[in-house]
C-alpha cells in the first residue's frame, strides 16, 4: 500500500523531465490521437464529476452516491492523504506540462484552492478538508470559516502535509508564483515544516506549533519492562518514523527547493539524513523503529504500534537515505545501509516478506490478537486483525542495487517508459463516460473501504496513475517530432 502510494508521488512530482519520457516509439499512428482524446475526457468527467470545490476522495461508487476516504466520507469532505486532492493535482500538472491545455491548468488550481482552504493555523493539514462550518470535524482553517478554535494538529502521518506542500509547490511554479494565495500559503506550510524539524533532524508526526529543542542522543534499547512501562500518551510529539515520515517529507524538501532555491530546505533534508544514521539501533539489530522518545529509546504509539525494530519503516529509512545521498554527493549517508541490509535478510520470514515488528533484542516476529478493543501481543500470525499491516512486501534486493548504485557514484536511472501496447490499453480501459472502473477483487485499498466482492468504484489512484502515463507519453511524443505545445 505505501509503496505505491510513494510510487505514484514520485512519479508525478518528479516525472516532469522530459529525459524520463524520450524514448517512447511510435508506430501506432492513431495512439497519439486518441490518447489526448482519452486524457480530456478522462479529466473533463473526473474534475466536473468527481470534484468536490476542486477537491477528491480516494474511491467514488460510479453512480456517485457513496464517497471515501479514510472511512466513510461526507458530502462536505475531501482527503488530503495520498492518493487523494494532491496526488490528483500533481496528475493534473502533468497533464498541463505535457499538453499547455489551460483547463488542466485551472483544475489543478482548483485542488490548490481546495487544499489551502483547508490549511489549518498550524501550517499544515489533517487528513481532511470539511466545507461543512457547522460539522464537528472542520478543523481549525487559516482560510475556510470554521467554528474551530486554537490550534489543530498539522500532521506528516501518511504523507499528508508532505504531499499537500508537494503539490502547492509544483502549482506554484506552474502559476509562475503570480498567484499570491497559493504562493503564501505554501511558503507559510514549508515555514510551519521547517519549525516542526528537532535539533537533531527529526521530525515529529505533528505539531501545533514549533517544537521544544531537545539534546541530541544516540539510540538504545529501554532498561525496562517495555511491555508495560514507558508509554508516552503524546507519541505523535516525538520523534517519527511511521508510514514514510523520512521518504515524504525528504521528496517534499527536495522539491521545494528545486523549487524556490532556497538553502533552508536544502539543509532541512541534510539534517534529516543526519537523523537517520543518528536513529540507526545498535547491535543486534542495526535498523530502525517506528518512533523514539526523546531519549532515543523506541516507544509505543497505538496500542497496535509497540515498541521495535521494524521491516517497513527500516526500507523506507534506507530508501531515502540513498536518495538524499544522491541530491547532496555525499556518501556518508549510505554508511548506515549495509549492516542494515544484512539485518534484515537474515529476518525475513519463510514467505519471503518481513514482518511489521521485531521484538527488541530477541527479534521475534511480533504480532498482535485483538479482542474486542484490546490487544495483546504474540508471536503467533494465525489470527491477525485485518485492520492493519502486519508483515510487509520485501523491497531489499531493489534497495541493495540502488545502494551499489549509489556508491559507485552512479546517478538514479529513469524509469522505462510505458510500451504503446500498455498505453492502448490505459486509452481502451476508459469508459463511455470518461471513466477508469475498477473492481474489488480482495486487494488491499487506502482507506479499506468495506467494498463487497466484484464491486465497482472509482479510484483517485488509478485516475492519478493513468493521467501521468498519457501525459508522459503525449509529453514524449511532442519532444520527439519537435512540436511546440
Amino acid at each position: 500500500m505505501l509503496r505505491s502510494t510513494i510510487a505514484i508521488l514520485v512519479s508525478v512530482a518528479c516525472g516532469f523531465a522530459p529525459a524520463n519520457v524520450a524514448r517512447v516509439r511510435a508506430a501506432d499512428s492513431a495512439l497519439p490521437g486518441d490518447a489526448a482524446a482519452a486524457l480530456k475526457k478522462a479529466v473533463d468527467y473526473y474534475t466536473t464529476k468527481v470534484a468536490l470545490h476542486g477537491g477528491y476522495v480516494y474511491h467514488t461508487t460510479p453512480d456517485l452516491s457513496v464517497r471515501w476516504g479514510e472511512g466513510l466520507a461526507t458530502k462536505s469532505q475531501i482527503w488530503v492523504q495520498p492518493p487523494a486532492t494532491p496526488t490528483v493535482g500533481l496528475a493534473l500538472l502533468k497533464a498541463y506540462e505535457a499538453t499547455g491545455d489551460a483547463a488542466y491548468l485551472a483544475a489543478a488550481k482548483a485542488a490548490g484552492e481546495a487544499l489551502i482552504y483547508g490549511q489549518l493555523k498550524s501550517g499544515g493539514w489533517t487528513n481532511f478538508v470539511d466545507f461543512d462550518p457547522e460539522s464537528k470535524a472542520a478543523g481549525d482553517y487559516r482560510n475556510g470559516r470554521t467554528r474551530g478554535k486554537g490550534s489543530k494538529f498539522s500532521t506528516l502521518d501518511d504523507g499528508i502535509g508532505e504531499s499537500a506542500i508537494q503539490f502547492l509547490a509544483h502549482l506554484d511554479q506552474a502559476l509562475k508564483f503570480e498567484d499570491a494565495a497559493i504562493h503564501q500559503a505554501t511558503l507559510a506550510a514549508l515555514d510551519a515544516l521547517l519549525a516542526a524539524q528537532f535539533p537533531n533532524g527529526a521530525f515529529p508526526q505533528g505539531w501545533t506549533g514549533p517544537v521544544a529543542s531537545q539534546p541530541v542522543v544516540k539510540p538504545s534499547y529501554p532498561d525496562y519492562d517495555w511491555r508495560t512501562e514507558g508509554r508516552v500518551k503524546n507519541y505523535w510529539d516525538m520523534y517519527n518514523l511511521n508510514d514514510g515520515i523520512a521518504g515524504y517529507t525528504t521528496a517534499a524538501l527536495i522539491d521545494a527547493w528545486s523549487i524556490y532555491k532556497d538553502d533552508r530546505y536544502k539543509q532541512a533534508v541534510l539534517k534529516l539524513g543526519e537523523f537517520l544514521i543518528l536513529a540507526q539501533m545498535p547491535e543486534p539489530q542495526p535498523a530502525w523503529c517506528q518512533q523514539y522518545g526523546y531519549d532515543m529509546r523506541p516507544i509505543w504509539a497505538r496500542k497496535f504500534e509497540q515498541p521495535a525494530v521494524t521491516g517497513r519503516e527500516s526500507q523506507d529509512v534506507m530508501e531515502t537515505l540513498i536518495r538524499i545521498a544522491d541530491f547532496s554527493g555525499d556518501k556518508k549517508y549510505l554508511e548506515p545501509i549495509p549492516a542494515a541490509l544484512a539485518y534484515l535478510k537474515r529476518s525475513l520470514l519463510p514467505d519471503g516478506r518481513l514482518s511489521r515488528y521485531y521484538e527488541l533484542r530477541t527479534n521475534k516476529p511480533l504480532y498482535m490478537t485483538r479482542q474486542g478493543e484490546k490487544y495483546s501481543l504474540t508471536y503467533d500470525d494465525s489470527r491477525l486483525p485485518d485492520h492493519y499491516g502486519w508483515k510487509t512486501e520485501s523491497f531489499l534486493a531493489r534497495i541493495e542495487q540502488d545502494y551499489r548504485r549509489a556508491s559507485a557514484g552512479s546517478p538514479p536511472s529513469a524509469a522505462p517508459p510505458l510500451t504503446e501496447a500498455e498505453v492502448r490499453a490505459i486509452v481502451t480501459a476508459l469508459d463511455a463516460e470518461g471513466r477508469w472502473i475498477d473492481r474489488y477483487a480482495g486487494q488491499r485499498l487506502v482507506g479499506q473501504p468495506k467494498f463487497a466482492q466484484g464491486a465497482e468504484f472509482i479510484s483517485s489512484e488509478t485516475f492519478s496513475r493513468n493521467v501521468t502515463a498519457l501525459a508522459d507519453y503525449l509529453l514524449a511524443q511532442r519532444i520527439k517530432t519537435g512540436v511546440a505545445r
